[in-house]
Parts: structure tokens; sequence; C-alpha cells
């Protein structure tokens, strides 16, 4: 009968159960320099410990780290005290740490630091230096690996956001011995071309080893020398490398470079329907605007025009007119109104005029009117005046103060 073959799980509660009883592996001290550290949103934290010849992963719960008193970063040499251990859910071991303390700063981030400090001091980082990104790009150029993850995210962006931008992808070796000097070749080429509008280079996360081909001092001073807008997108968003800082932009990812590279297409489309219709709305405000000045002008010709004011003028006259006739025909009215008043009078003053009620006037010889019984002698011949004709009379007797009439 043969042996019953264990399960994964089996073997690796197997493995656990020998670093548990393992003397060494169960409480170690280990030193070597953090790399690719990762403080979670739990609490946890995630590292590794290198050396020139290897590398351990780690783990340091935190109920574990609360106690440490200085932070932890890449490249900072430590000594860490706790056991070794199988993860089961993925089959390979790590260190469980229970403390940590310092130890000294690595080679590799003591270069970084090194180089960073007189990059700086040089006027590699100044923002005066730094380039604007152009508004729409037609081509990116993009260096860095043609396998890896970065140049997938960086097309399925671009293809998505702006897909009027053509992709021009110069495939380079993103880690190793070789990868600045290609990293170099391949932004000198695509800042040679014309058509390209704005680069992009970096690669995906790793370790501070991984990255650091992005940390070359040719690679730096490549970029800064560039004459085209170049974007930095080296790791994840807490990876920083020396490209980052002498790049014109740095993108936490590469799919927050071609973000930040390309403007969204739709947005563009929205915006450009607002700014016409705005702009449809302003040439409609200015053309209202100006009939109105236009109207305002013409009334003010036509106020000001010499026609209308002589035609005003001339109605004026005829206004004056009118009104001096009527003022005339009205005192000609009142004058004629008082001669006839004056005449009506005079015509009953005038004593040609009672002739007619049947008086009649008494004249001497010589025609001159008498008034009195004393102007008038007995026997003395007078004329009567009568409406219709003068008669001759004789004086027989006179009566002062006395009236009657005789009857026949």
């Amino acid at each position: 009968m043969g042996v019953r073959p264990l399960k994964v799980s089996e073997i690796n509660q197997y493995i656990k159960r020998v670093f548990a009883g393992d003397f060494i592996l169960s409480n170690v001290k280990v030193e070597g320099e953090i790399s690719n550290f990762k403080h979670h949103y739990s609490g946890h934290m995630y590292f590794s410990l290198k050396d020139d010849k290897g590398k351990l992963k780690c783990v340091m719960f935190k109920f574990d780290n609360q106690l440490v008193n200085f932070d932890l970063k890449d490249g900072l040499k430590v000594v860490v005290t706790g056991y070794i251990s199988i993860y089961e859910k993925e089959g390979h071991y790590q260190l469980y740490v229970k403390s940590i303390e310092k130890s000294g700063i690595g080679d590799l981030f003591a270069a970084f630091e090194q180089l960073k400090d007189e990059l700086g001091k040089e006027g590699l980082f100044d923002p005066i230096n730094k380039k604007e990104l152009p508004y729409l790009p037609m081509k990116v150029g993009v260096v860095t690996s043609s396998t890896g993850a970065a140049i997938r995210d960086i097309i399925t962006v671009i293809k998505r956001r702006f897909p009027l931008a053509d992709i021009l992808i110069y495939p380079v070796l993103v880690q190793g011995v070789q990868a600045p000097k290609e990293i170099c070749e391949g932004l000198i080429y695509l800042d040679s071309r014309e058509d390209v509008d704005v680069i992009i280079t970096g690669r995906g996360g790793g370790s501070m080893e991984e990255l650091f081909a992005f940390n070359d001092e040719s690679v730096a001073r490549t970029i800064y020398d560039m004459k085209k807008p170049i974007i930095s997108a080296v790791g994840h968003e807490t990876d920083f490398t020396i490209a980052d800082f002498v790049a014109d932009l740095r993108a936490p990812t590469p799919s927050a470079a071609a973000e930040l590279a390309t403007p969204e297409l739709n947005k563009l489309k929205e915006n450009l329907d607002e700014k016409f219709f705005r702009l449809n709305k302003s040439f409609d405000y200015k053309i209202n605007d100006c009939n109105i000045k236009l109207k305002y002008i013409r009334r003010s010709l036509d106020y000001y025009s010499p026609v209308n004011q002589l035609k005003e003028k001339i109605q004026e006259q005829d206004n004056l007119f009118r009104r001096l006739n009527f003022l005339m025909e009205t005192k000609l009215k009142s004058e004629k109104d008082k001669l006839d008043g004056i005449h009506s009078k005079l015509d009953f003053m005038n004593p040609i005029s009672s002739l007619d009620r049947g008086y009649s006037i008494l004249l001497d010889e010589d025609k001159n009117m008498l008034t009195s019984t004393d102007d008038i002698s007995i026997g003395e011949e007078l004329n009567l005046l009568m409406k219709d004709g003068m008669i001759k009379v004789k004086v027989v007797k006179i009566n002062k103060g006395e009236f009657y009439y005789e009857e026949k």
C-alpha cells in the first residue's frame, strides 16, 4: 500500500511546526537594510531586510510596532528580533518582527542621499527649471520596459482618456547594470523627435535596489538637459527616486503619469461645448448691445439732424402763426365788441336817433339847437326838425317849468 499524498496545507502546517521547534529560528536577531517598506492602513508594517547577498521578507504587526520610537524607511540599517515562520496561505516563510532598533544607514540609501544632496546644490531640482506640459499632446513618448505592467497601464489610460494621441514606446531595461545607459539612450532619442510632445519614463514598484536605475546620476543629468517636458513615474506612490526630483513633473504611478500627460477627451468636448455656448451668448449680448447703441445713435442723429431741426422750426413757426392769428382774431373781436358798445352808446346819445323815437329838435333860424326857453322869444320863428323833415313854427306862448299835453 502506497504512502498517502499530503495536501499543500498539510505540508505548510508541517513546515510551520518545524520552524516553531527550531531553537534558532524561534528567537532570532537579524541585521540588514530595510527595503520596500510599506506601512499598511491597518497599522501593520511590511518590509524586507537585505544585504549584498540576500533578502528576507518581514512583517511587524501593529501591537508590536507601536513601541518603535523612530521612523522606518528604505535604506535604514536595523537589527530586528523575532521568529521565522511560514505564511501558510502563500507558502512562503518570513520573519515576524517583535522589536527593532537602529543599526545605521544602508549603502544604497547613503548613496541616494549623497547624490540627491549634490544635484540639489547644483540646482537640478529648482522649480524655475521645470517645463510646462503641453495642453494637447498629439504624441506621447514612453521610456520603460516593454513587458512590465507600467507600459500596459500607460497605454490603457491614454487610449481611454485621449485616444487622439499616438504613443511612441522606446523599450529599455529598468533595472540592472545596463538599465541607466538604455534609459538615457531612450530619453535622448525621444527628445530629438520633433513630433514627440511629452515624455514619460518610469517603471512599476519595487525595492530600493530594483528602482536604483532611476537614481543613477547619468539618468538625472540626461533628464535635466532635455528640451521636451518629461514626467517621472517610478514605483508606487511612496517610492521616490532622483529622477522624480529632476523631472518636470513627478507622478505617483505610471497610470497617474498617463493621466497627467493627457487631457480627458470627453471633458474637453464638454468644455468646448460650454465655451461655444458662452461664446454664442457673448455674441448675442454684443449684437444686442450694439443694436441698442445703434438705435440710441440713430435717435441722437435724428434729434440733432438739421432737417429735423428745420422741420421742428417750421412746425414751431406754424404754431406761432396760428397762435398769432388766434390772438389777432381774439383781439379784433374784442376791439370790435368794444367798438360796437361805443357805437351803441354813441347811437343812443345821438340826437338824430331820438327822432326815430318820436322826438323832435328845435332849431333857430341859424339851425342852432335850442334847449332852453330862455333862448326863445314870443313871435320868433323857429325850425322844428323831425325824423322825416323840418317844419316852420312861430312862438305864440312860453310856459316856463310847465309840461302838459293839450287834448284835441
